[in-house]
């Protein structure tokens, strides 16, 4: 059995990510089966009820189980049928059952289950609440319990036997927090998070950062198009492009692959015409001058 790297156990910090599960329906895993995509408006509006000071950025949407965890400041959200999940960070982890109310109570739910992780310290923690009543929380890392609060759950009980990790001696948790937390998740979610469907969820910052500029903008295309067209006509020594050159314009922000292809093979031909032209006048107009040249040399 090997042994899980979870960075400096003397570590003194108690920051984690943190995964709040609003959980409503009797099947989450089915619910993130289908990969419902998540409303970025739902996400906005949800922020501006927990702080309405905050200055709310949107910085992505994306796979929550393919992605980086949240950062502070950050805020990944999704709200589908019977299922809403935030993952955020928080400065101290070790006393979930403490965890700031508003976040906590922010979706009606019949049961809110928080996940914390931090790789780095080795911290682990998770919590359950039914309604306003806490079920259970525990908080640890493997030298030292924060918190260890209602029954355990009948899936702890190998790690506390010791079946689940190897023993390091002295006086340590028979186990590794961590993998407790992922053994939690599986067993009151009904599935394993990692390994599931992509959870697609709209990301903000409320730090004041300017949104993202990206990459697949309308306006980019437009100027990339252009900027072909520009350098072409420099390489073959033919001076500026026309200014006004057609742009193609992109209609949707997610053309099919087909449509795309065929709107710069589209372009393409364009920007070579005009190049064949503009190079065809240059050589005539050279082809005159030159004949004009020999016209009046004074031959022998």
């Amino acid at each position: 059995m090997s042994t899980p790297d979870y960075g400096d156990p003397s570590a003194p910090r108690h920051d984690a990510v943190v995964t709040l599960w609003f959980v409503t329906t009797a099947d989450p895993g089915a619910v993130i089966a289908k990969q419902p995509r998540a409303d970025r408006g739902f996400g906005r509006k949800l922020l501006a009820q927990l702080n309405p000071r905050w200055p709310i950025t949107p910085i992505g949407q994306f796979s929550l189980n393919r992605s980086a965890q949240a950062s502070p400041h950050e805020f990944y959200i999704a709200g589908f049928e019977g299922l809403s999940i935030i993952q955020t960070g928080v400065a101290d982890a070790t006393n979930l059952s403490e965890l700031n109310p508003k976040l906590r109570s922010c979706i009606p739910a019949a049961d809110v289950y928080a996940f914390a992780i931090n790789k780095e310290t080795g911290l682990g923690a998770f919590a359950h609440w039914t309604g306003d009543t806490l079920r259970r929380s525990f908080s640890a890392r493997r030298e030292r319990v924060y918190e260890d609060l209602g029954l355990p759950e009948p899936f702890e009980n190998p790690y506390w036997a010791g079946e689940k990790a190897e023993d390091t001696g002295g006086i340590t948790l028979p186990f590794w927090p961590i993998e407790l937390v992922h053994e939690a998740q599986r067993q009151w979610l009904g599935f394993d998070v990692e390994n599931a469907s992509d959870i697609n969820v709209a990301a903000f910052a409320v730090d004041g950062r300017p949104e993202p500029k990206l990459v697949d903008h309308p306006s980019d295309q437009k100027k990339s198009i252009q900027s072909l067209v520009t350098t072409a006509s420099s390489k073959l020594g033919l001076g500026e492009s026309r200014n006004d050159y057609d742009d193609y314009e992109q209609h949707g922000s997610e053309p099919p692959v087909t449509a795309e292809l065929a709107r710069y093979a589209e372009v393409s031909k364009d920007v070579a015409q005009h190049l064949a032209v503009a190079a065809g006048k240059k050589i005539r107009t050279f082809s005159r001058k030159l004949a004009e040249k020999l016209r009046h040399t004074d031959r022998p």
